[in-house]
């Protein structure tokens, strides 16, 4: 029974991920950074009797400790075998970069990256030692064009996709494969989750509001349904000769094709016009 450790599971793509995986006769530790979170993924594996399939763990990907004593856990569990990490916790935080606190920005890269980093580098050792593993990242739409309010964010992909190109140079050699499944918008709780930093006095103010307006309203006419994630994430695990990218969904499809072919300022320029935000020149 091949063996998975996925991060981010009490929402969004990494539950629907869980549940389809443990379907699909996967052997999968599902962590997540707040255990009082877990009731919604644990009623579904009920539902579905599929919860002999699957662990529930803590794991706290900014926090060192928390890696050791997760990676610890499931590695005795399986006898120091793992097949894959799917990377999903993810956070964000929106506003203009002026105005967003230092902290936030560093939690951000910490969970999106820097986290990604830390819990990858703790599992490399069992994947060489077997010769092969799977190291899917979930990234974004975000990492192929910049968005307005959304800079650190987007940055945190960005890096995440730059360590991911690089990094597949050093692993190839030892059977390891770096995905990348970059997903548009889709119906998950980050969209509710993420905070948004509209401080009064901001020189910013009237121009984010006008940003959050549109947003919410191409959220709102084009998310789609987690589970088309979860399924890209799912066959990338089966596939014989995996892909290294998978945008998914119809905007990161198309920001995937412009990215190199249009220049920066008509995108922006296209992307002000759609969201409605007035041109300031």
């Amino acid at each position: 029974m091949p063996a998975v450790l996925i991060t981010g599971t009490s929402t969004g793509f990494g539950r629907v991920t869980t549940e389809i995986l443990a379907a699909r006769g996967w052997r999968v530790f599902a962590t997540m950074r707040d255990l009082a979170k877990k009731g919604p993924l644990e009623r579904a594996l009920k539902k579905a009797s599929l919860e002999s399939q699957v662990t529930i763990l803590q794991l706290d990907v900014s926090d060192p400790a928390s890696i050791e004593a997760a990676v610890a856990s499931i590695l005795a569990e399986t006898g120091n075998a793992l097949d894959a990490v799917v990377h999903n916790a993810g956070v964000a935080v929106a506003g203009a970069h002026e105005d967003i606190p230092d902290a936030e920005i560093r939690r951000v890269m910490e969970t999106n990256f820097f986290g990604v980093l830390a819990l990858t580098r703790a599992l490399l050792p069992t994947f060489r030692a077997q010769r092969h593993g799977r190291i899917v990242l979930v990234s974004s739409q975000a990492a192929f064009a910049g968005q307005p309010a959304n800079s650190i964010y987007c940055a945190s992909k960005w890096a995440l996709e730059g360590w991911a190109e690089a990094i597949a140079y050093e692993l190839d050699g030892f059977g390891i494969h770096v995905i990348l499944v970059e997903p548009g918008p889709y119906r998950t709780e980050i969209w509710r989750s993420t905070p948004r930093i509209l401080p009064e006095g901001s020189a910013y103010l009237p121009w984010l509001k006008q940003v959050f307006v549109g947003a919410d309203r191409h959220e709102a006419k084009t998310a789609r349904d987690p589970k088309e994630v979860a399924l890209v994430i799912a066959g990338a695990l089966a596939a014989k000769n995996p892909k290294f990218r998978y945008p998914v969904g119809f905007f990161a499809r198309l920001d995937h094709f412009l990215r190199g072919k249009i220049p920066t300022r008509f995108i922006r320029r296209g992307t002000t016009r759609y969201l409605g935000i007035p041109r300031t020149r």
